[in-house]
């Protein structure tokens, strides 16, 4: 899926939301506890009520890599299941030597066909190249993230003797140059909201993959107002707070509640901007 693609799909739904199928077994409602396929029909059900409200999936695959072969098959049944017109995530967090990554790029790009990867940076750009080689596909790269691991590393002053910056800026300014804003997304915390204006001036045409909405305390309200750009720039992801809405019978309505919330509330922020034509 392309940007304009993704555009399109965006304001035509009214939505920049991305709902997180981060499935949990332990977690699935009682009365699925007995079903032999209650993961992947668990899903299936988020997102039958959930795609009319939503423009994005994104399946972080530790969940699914936990249960051994039989969760690599859900989550690739999972992301067959998805509709095409919605923009799909593998959060997956890869980032090796470039042969390596070029495996994995295979994996989630050819076998699974993922839209797009979450990548870690730090072993340079030739970890990240392999990514960027494939048309149409996306890598969403850790720009600032809303852990508090972040101070570690991302949030330390450096100096390249004219000036200090935080390590995530610098990350960010020479990354930008390995890909195009049509192919390389940063993922930014949502409880970062204090940073946007930063990382917009850092990257203000690029798209941003923010967690952290909902169940980690972001805020969409003040997420909105600092990122937003002409044709939306952002996919908001909303994980918990939607899936495990209710832990009944009714976990996918009230999760479709939840998504339609959000989407009423993006609504409002873009009516305010207007895709380039």
């Amino acid at each position: 899926m392309n940007r304009q693609e993704l555009t399109e799909q965006i304001f035509l739904k009214g939505s920049y939301l991305c709902v997180g199928l981060d499935t949990d077994p332990q977690k699935l409602p009682p009365h699925l506890q007995s079903d032999p396929d209650a993961v992947y029909n668990f899903n299936r059900a988020i997102i039958d009520a959930t795609k009319d409200h939503c423009v994005a999936y994104k399946i972080n695959t530790a969940f699914y890599e936990a249960m051994g072969a039989a969760g690599w098959e859900i989550m690739q049944r999972t992301a067959e299941y998805i509709p095409a017109t919605h923009f799909k995530i593998a959060d997956a967090k890869r980032g090796d030597i470039g042969n390596t990554s070029s495996q994995y790029a295979r994996a989630f790009f050819e076998t699974m066909n993922f839209d797009a990867i979450t990548v870690a940076p730090y072993m340079g750009e030739d970890s990240i190249r392999p990514f960027l080689e494939y048309e149409n596909k996306w890598t969403i790269l850790l720009g600032l993230t809303s852990n508090a691991g972040a101070k570690d590393f991302e949030l330390q002053n450096i100096s390249d003797g004219r000036e200090n910056k935080k390590l995530y800026e610098t990350v960010m300014e020479k990354s930008a140059s390995w890909g195009t804003t049509e192919n390389l997304m940063f993922v930014i915390g949502a409880t970062r909201a204090d940073q946007f204006q930063q990382v917009r001036t850092i990257s203000p045409n690029h798209f941003f993959l923010v967690p952290g909405i909902g169940a980690q305390g972001g805020s969409l309200s003040d997420i909105s107002s600092a990122a937003l750009i002409e044709d939306c720039g952002i996919l908001v992801n909303a994980s918990r707070a939607v899936i495990y809405a209710s832990s009944g019978a009714d976990f996918a309505e009230m999760a479709g509640s939840m998504v339609s919330g959000y989407q009423k509330e993006m609504k409002i922020f873009l009516s305010l901007k207007k895709p380039s034509s």
